[in-house]
Parts: C-alpha cells; sequence; structure tokens
C-alpha cells in the first residue's frame, strides 16, 4: 500500500517537473537603464536686435560756381499782364564779393538759346508804373552767404498774331565786368508775348536775419 502511494507520488512528480521543464521561462526583465546627462532646457534666444532704421540720404550740397556766386529765384508778380520778377545774387564763396551797379544779363529759351528781346536797365518803357527797377545803382559788399537781388519787368502781350510769343526759361547773368557768367533755370518763363521788351534794375543789398 506504502509502495503505490510513493509510485503515484513518484509518478506525479515527474509528470510536474516534465511539465515545468516543457514551459517555456521568461527572461529576466532588462536591466534599468543607467543615468544619463541631464539634458538642458533650450536656452531662451536672445532677442533679435532691432535694426536700425536706415537714415535718408542726406541731399548733396550744390556745388558753389567757379565765380564764387550763384542765382536763385527771390519772388515776383503778374497783374494785367505786367509781369514782374526778382533773382537773387548769393555769394556762395569764402571771400566778399563786391558789385557795383547792373548786372549784364540775356534770356535764353528752353535749348538754351538767346531770345530776341530788347534788356535794358531801368522800365525800358515796358511801364510807367514804379517797380524798383528805377532804383539808383550803389557800391555794396557781400560777405560770405550775403545775397543782393535785381528785379525785371516784362508784359505779356501779343501785339501782333502773325509773330511768334516768345518765352525765356533761363537767365544768364555776369555779375560784375569780367565775372564768369552764371545761369538758372526758371520754373517760371519769362512770358514776353511779341512784345520783344524786358527792363531791369540795378543790385539791391537783401537785408538778412
Amino acid at each position: 500500500m506504502i509502495a503505490k502511494r510513493w509510485v503515484r507520488g513518484l509518478v506525479g512528480g515527474v509528470i510536474a517537473v516534465g511539465a515545468l521543464a516543457g514551459c517555456e521561462v521568461p527572461p529576466p526583465p532588462e536591466a534599468a537603464p543607467g543615468p544619463t546627462a541631464p539634458v538642458r532646457a533650450p536656452s531662451a534666444s536672445r532677442p533679435a536686435r532691432p535694426s536700425q532704421p536706415e537714415r535718408p540720404s542726406q541731399p548733396e550740397a550744390q556745388p558753389c560756381p567757379e565765380g564764387g556766386v550763384r542765382l536763385r529765384e527771390a519772388g515776383g508778380d503778374a497783374a494785367m499782364g505786367l509781369r514782374l520778377a526778382s533773382l537773387a545774387l548769393v555769394n556762395c564763396g569764402t571771400e566778399p564779393y563786391v558789385l557795383d551797379g547792373y548786372p549784364e544779363l540775356r534770356v535764353l529759351d528752353r535749348q538754351g538759346a538767346p531770345v530776341e528781346v530788347s534788356a535794358a536797365t531801368g522800365t525800358n518803357g515796358v511801364t510807367t508804373s514804379v517797380t524798383g527797377v528805377e532804383a539808383a545803382p550803389r557800391k555794396m559788399t557781400l560777405r560770405p552767404g550775403a545775397e543782393a537781388t535785381f528785379s525785371m519787368v516784362w508784359r505779356n502781350t501779343v501785339t501782333d498774331v502773325t509773330v511768334p510769343a516768345v518765352e525765356g526759361w533761363e537767365i544768364e547773368v555776369v555779375p560784375r565786368p569780367g565775372a564768369p557768367r552764371v545761369r538758372l533755370r526758371l520754373t517760371q518763363p519769362v512770358d514776353l508775348g511779341n512784345t520783344g521788351r524786358l527792363g531791369y534794375g540795378p543790385w539791391i543789398e537783401r537785408e538778412t536775419r
């Protein structure tokens, strides 16, 4: 009886062992990874330096002509066909500039060619009104940066429809005897019609504040 029980126990143990031997034993778990270097948080990027606004290009200073003076328009008036315009001579040089009397002038067209006009001192028969061209000439010295003006008077009148009207778009001036000629392109023409006559006054020193 005891022998039978022993045999059964032995057989059961063998079966149990066989069953265990037939099963796949799961592999041991992988080792946990070791400590790694700490990951740096992404550094905040430096704010972009604001781009500097482009400086507007400064207009180049107008060069002073060879003679040390330049012309500019200095105003005018027009009423009932009578025209009055003034030009200023600016001493843009570094030395005093002496003027005495009247300028010598020519009126030029768009292409720079002289127009047919009788230009003379005073009113030249253009008008009997007081316009400033009747002033007496006098000697003056312009310090650097100072200026003097002279006035011109004419009429925009068409007296003969068969004669083309004349327009001057440039004035050429000799400020004093022997000085280089100075030219100025006008923004408004010397619109002579077909009168062919222009009067002009002497140099007048312009007061500057």
